[in-house]
């Protein structure tokens, strides 16, 4: 079973870089607490107004902050522990459905050659990233 789980994680490996996708993991949520922070400290110093204008300047410092911090998803694969490439892989198989591959350049090159089937495998692999990694998606540079 193991092979097959590395062939899996090389076609999202393939998928992510061939759409340039980086992720965040946990910087989105240090961004959001600066934002939410100096909101609150505005609000507190500064009433409405305060709240207003914590919120402008925490976002900014908090995007400041973040900025950066994207990795390539190849990269974030790779180092996943065995059972979280266990759950993934379990993900992308249930979209593979009764495909059948020798190795993983057929696999690859299967999954490339179908763009329906390129799509919903990207989905899958988007949708494990953000709601079990909880990360933030970026595309491109």
């Amino acid at each position: 079973m193991a092979p097959r789980i590395d062939d899996v994680m090389r076609l999202c490996c393939e998928l992510s870089a061939h759409d340039q996708i980086k992720v965040a993991v946990k910087s989105s949520a240090k961004g959001a607490a600066v934002a939410g922070g100096t909101a609150f400290v505005g609000g507190l110093l500064g009433g409405p107004v305060g709240i207003a204008v914590g919120g402008a300047v925490g976002g900014l410092l908090g995007s400041w902050l973040t900025s950066g911090q994207f990795r390539p998803l190849p990269q974030i694969l790779m180092e996943l522990p065995p059972n979280q490439k266990e759950q993934l892989y379990d993900n992308i198989v249930r979209v593979l459905g009764s495909l059948d591959w020798m190795d993983t350049a057929q696999l690859i090159s299967l999954v490339m050659g179908n763009a329906t089937l390129q799509q919903q495998v990207t989905a899958a692999l988007l949708s494990y990233v953000t709601k079990e990694l909880r990360a933030e998606v970026q595309y491109g540079d």
